[in-house]
């Protein structure tokens, strides 16, 4: 098998990367995001091709032989932006570390270089991968030389060989240079013929096979036009050919040893916590399996070479430890648990106390004593997931009642936007400490040096970020929010909430049967049987058999998703068929399916989990399953939502919903009058505002009018487009774009809230809700249009969505707290957005209703009245 030779063109995919991803920025302030998407691509490139050799091609400078030859060549770009060209240096330095050697040559670009490369390799037997997003390198295409071509941005590469590129495109590899000279290229500013497109300059090709024989027989070209213009720009296709051309004899030596990959482990390590690629970094060893080197030390960071030794505990040093916890007031401990809740069980605890670690094993006799520290609530303690241990506690039958501070959560306040917040990265970002740690508590276990190491850094890092949070006006927002939620959720994800097994099994053998009903119905109408879940044939059948109106057409053909069948839904029975189908066999594999196996065996009920550290604006989520995605209007919803029933000893589910939450914070934080009068007097506000806005009396607002003033009132909220509002509501973007400015001078005080946010945002690089939630915009200020108004638009609504997270959160604290210290039996059960749900007894509907409605109105004072609706019923479809 030959060798494998990759080739990339860096400075083409630093570009890609750069405009392809959002603006990442480390804590530091070093802009980061095309070093990241260069350095997956690099990564994924290793993983799955494993070349044997690697190069990096850059341009040296705009300044070349071709500029000479054409002075307006790529005389239409832009200046790099600083963001970018500030970067490239970083991908060098990472190379470096990659052991990757990189080229660049005065007088000439990347493509000359890979061009020379490429050719010199395949010669000498090597099977060479260019990697590029720019379709010039197709030209280097050969019988041991492929391209791949980067798609979506960075994420994909399509591979094209010689077969390939004649399938698209009808050519061979160096007819695509006389393509460029007849039809020139607009990105590169090479002029070709004017007049002469790629259909036509395809076309010629096809007939006459290069540019020469084009010119040559120009009196045989249909069409006296495009003759004219053959003849008189007859130079400049030449000249415009001669610029496509890439060099492939430049004096570049080929050794081979001069491109193998000698890669410096700890260097690429230390370089991916100093750009803070947390994805990346677990991959390390995998990517570099072999590795004789010593550890380095490089400046401001301090490689540690060994873990501190572990120290056994056993009942004896445990009773010790408590002892001198209680007169110091506090420690930090690092948990290991197996299973998840509800029965989530401690197999090892490394606890710091007094400058000492200890390691209580799953076989120690020590369990007891560590189950009275952690239910003393004069004791402050510091650790990491402190959900993990009131889970733990939970199955102990114990109480955590210690006072928490949780690294984790604060983290996730200080950086909102971070994917995840391993303890390895905190070190290193507060501490200067460089440690990877394994990514699970299996392996933990099996190196409690890890854990201990662990436990001592929870310990150090509190101090740091006590001050991080204060300084950044996060601490209460922390200490009255964020943390108490931590046990709120954690006693709900023990609860979980009841599933009717037998309601969800005959529904799921009902809704089975009904799909293959709809099956044979669907085949009788299309009058063939065929692959329904195939997208090209239905498309066929629909648009070829059928004759329905083409809506929409891919690369690949016709297009058959959702938005397409709606518009074609009252135009053939099958349209409505296929759309019952689609919805019933999503409702049954996403959810009948999906939630039979997540049924605790020995519960009987479903456990999710509800995740405080995904979204940047605060809201929660939940996973395995997600509650929170179910159809809210959909009659597919409500069959889900009948299956949630009241567990036993519980005879009603509850549900409480705050009304337009969001909309009521913008009257707040606006103080717009016009909104202000309509909640304090209770006015429909989407008929206040369909009456404002098209200039009807309220009494003659009809529905649809209502419908659309609710889009733009929830679409101002969220920093809508007049091309986002007229998809829609189904008018045109000038329609759309008039509701918006009428909207806008009927309610000036949103008006110049939005415009004030925004110029805050542009000033101090981030915007804050009502109670201190922090959300960094690096893009704010971007020279790239699209970023800029994505961060904007951001701007706008994080500062509502954010606010309302922390209301339904303190509205939840609140509830949670008030169950539990009247010794009620009800219980709380889920969060769904700006709804809470509710387990309850018959003997305590009325006090909880009251209980829970009090707390949701009462979570804070706004300038208009916060209102909460509260239903009940024997499932959650009756009580939602």
């Amino acid at each position: 098998m030959s060798q494998k030779f990759v080739i990339i063109d860096g400075s083409s995919l630093v570009h890609r990367a750069f405009h392809a991803l959002p603006m990442l920025r480390t804590a530091d302030g070093l802009y980061t995001n095309a070093v990241y998407g260069f350095t997956t691509m690099l990564v994924k490139l290793l993983t799955e091709y494993k070349p044997d050799l690697v190069a990096v091609a850059f341009d040296k400078s705009r300044i070349t032989f071709r500029t000479e030859a054409y002075q307006q060549y790529k005389g239409n770009r832009q200046a790099t932006p600083g963001e970018l060209s500030e970067q490239f240096p970083l991908v060098r330095e990472l190379l470096q570390a990659f052991g990757i050697t990189t080229l660049e040559e005065q007088g000439y670009e990347a493509d000359d270089i890979i061009g020379t490369l490429s050719e010199k390799a395949a010669k000498t037997g090597y099977e060479v991968f260019i990697v590029t997003g720019d379709r010039d390198a197709l030209q280097l295409i050969g019988p041991v030389t492929k391209v791949l071509l980067t798609r979506k941005g960075i994420s994909e590469m399509e591979v094209i060989d010689v077969p390939a590129l004649k399938e698209k495109y009808g050519l061979t590899p160096v007819q695509m240079i006389d393509m460029k000279g007849l039809m020139g290229d607009t990105s590169d500013n090479i002029p070709g013929v004017p007049g002469i497109g790629e259909k036509t300059a395809l076309k010629l090709l096809a007939e006459f096979g290069s540019l020469e024989n084009v010119l040559e027989n120009t009196d045989k070209i249909s069409g006296k036009k495009l003759q004219e213009n053959i003849r008189q720009y007859t130079e400049q296709a030449i000249l415009s050919k001669s610029l496509a051309t890439i060099v492939r004899d430049m004096n570049i030596d080929f050794t081979p040893e001069i491109y193998g990959i000698t890669p410096e482990k700890s260097k690429v390590r230390e370089l991916f916590v100093k750009f803070e690629f947390k994805s990346l970094i677990t991959r390390v060893d995998a990517l570099f399996p072999e590795n004789g080197e010593q550890e380095t030390r490089s400046e401001n960071i301090t490689v540690i070479e060994c873990f501190p030794p572990v120290i056994p505990a056993n009942r004896s040093e445990v009773t010790a430890i408590y002892e001198e916890a209680k007169r110091l007031g506090k420690i930090s401990c690092y948990p290991l648990a197996s299973g998840h809740s509800p029965l989530a069980e401690l197999v090892g605890l490394a606890i710091t106390c007094a400058d000492k670690t200890y390691f209580i094993a799953a076989d120690s006799e020590g369990w007891d004593g560590i189950f009275d520290l952690l239910t003393d609530q004069h004791i402050s303690l510091a650790t990491y997931d402190a959900k993990k241990l009131y889970h733990i506690c939970h199955t102990r039958g114990a109480v955590l009642q210690a006072r928490i501070f949780d690294i984790l959560i604060a983290a996730y306040l200080l950086e909102p936007t971070a994917a995840t917040y391993p303890l390895d990265f905190l070190a290193k970002k507060y501490l200067g400490e460089t440690r990877l740690l394994p990514t699970d508590d299996k392996h933990m276990k099996e190196k409690p040096e890890f854990a201990c190491w662990a436990s001592k850094v929870v310990g150090q890092l509190q101090a740091v970020i006590v001050s991080e949070l204060a300084d950044a006006g996060l601490d209460k927002l922390f200490e009255q929010i964020e943390l108490p939620l931590v046990e709120t959720l954690a006693a709900m994800e023990v609860t979980g909430i009841q599933v009717d097994r037998k309601c969800l099994k005959e529904m799921a053998v009902r809704i089975a049967a009904k799909i293959d009903q709809l099956i044979h119905e669907i085949y009788l109408l299309a009058g063939e049987n065929f692959n329904v879940n195939s997208t090209k044939q239905l498309g066929v059948i629909l648009f070829e058999k059928l004759k329905l109106p083409i809506i929409k057409k891919t690369k690949t053909g016709y297009s058959t998703d959702a938005e397409v069948l709606e518009k074609l839904a009252g135009q053939h029975p099958l349209i409505d068929k296929l759309l019952e189908y689609r919805m019933l066999t999503k409702l049954k594999s996403t959810y009948l399916d999906g939630l039979e196996v997540l049924i605790h065996p020995q519960t009987g009920r479903i456990h999710t989990s509800f995740n405080q550290m995904v979204t940047a604006t605060g809201r929660l989520s939940s996973s395995e399953p997600n509650l929170q995605n179910i159809p809210v209007r959909s009659e597919m919803g409500r069959k889900i939502r009948e299956l949630f029933v009241p567990g036993e000893g519980y005879q009603y589910l509850m549900s409480a919903d705050y009304s337009q939450i969001e909309l009521r914070i913008l009257a707040h934080m606006a103080g717009d009058a016009s909104l202000l009068e309509a909640f304090r007097h209770n006015q429909d506000i989407h008929t206040r505002t369909a009456s404002e806005v098209f200039g009807v009396a309220m009494s003659a607002v009809t529905p649809e009018l209502r419908s659309r003033a609710k889009a733009v009132n929830f679409g101002i909220v969220y920093g809508i487009s007049d091309y986002g509002l007229s998809r829609d509501i189904g008018v045109s973007r000038k329609e759309a774009a008039h509701y918006i400015d009428s909207y806008f001078a009927k309610y000036q005080g949103v008006r110049r809230y939005i415009d004030d946010v925004v110029a805050g945002a542009h000033r101090d690089g981030y915007v804050t809700t009502l109670f201190g939630r922090r959300r960094q915009l690096p893009d704010i200020n971007s020279s790239n249009f699209n970023q800029r108004s994505f961060a904007e638009r951001t701007a706008m609504n994080t500062p509502i969505q954010g606010a309302a997270a922390d209301i339904i959160k303190i509205a939840m604290n609140r509830v949670y707290s008030e169950l539990t210290s009247k010794g009620l039996k009800s219980r709380l059960l889920l969060q769904v957005h700006d709804e809470l749900v509710l387990e309850v007894t018959a003997g305590e509907l009325d006090q909880v209703a009251e209980l829970v409605k009090q707390a949701m109105e009462q979570a804070v004072e706004l300038t208009v009245p916060l209102l909460a609706e509260v239903k009940v019923g024997h499932n959650w479809a009756e009580a939602k």
